[in-house]
């Protein structure tokens, strides 16, 4: 079953939203845990952080499921990648985590691969 159906603009945004609302969600579920973490399981379960990472992840369900009637699953998840970007940055910025040099070239390798398989799925659509 081949579908070969191009990127547009539109799927372009909506694989950008999903990765902004899954980093989002990480976030969320990292800061329920440490708000929380000598509270034991049931003050984790009444943390805002976590029903809004939650959240997150239901509204991000609902556009994935619309992209992936749109494009193929092998061109839609390595270009949905960049939460694998954002997720360090914000851990970094706002959670004072430490990210360490091979972490980075690592990083720097998912970029180069999402951009292999967004110019790749151009020239299929050619």
């Amino acid at each position: 079953m081949k579908y070969k159906k191009p990127l547009t603009v539109v799927i372009f945004i909506f694989l950008f939203s999903t990765d902004i609302l899954e980093t989002a969600a990480q976030f969320c579920f990292k800061k329920a845990a440490l708000m929380h973490q000598t509270g034991g399981l049931l003050s984790v379960v009444m943390s805002p952080m976590l029903w809004v990472g939650l959240g997150s992840v239901f509204v991000l369900f609902c556009i994935w499921s619309t992209i992936l009637s749109k494009v193929d699953l092998s061109v839609a998840v390595p270009v949905a990648s960049l939460s694998y970007i954002a997720v360090p940055v914000v851990a970094v910025i706002f959670l004072g985590e430490h990210v360490s040099i091979l972490r980075w070239l690592g990083i720097g390798f998912v970029i180069l691969g999402i951009i292999l398989v967004s110019m790749s799925t151009r020239k299929e659509a050619a």
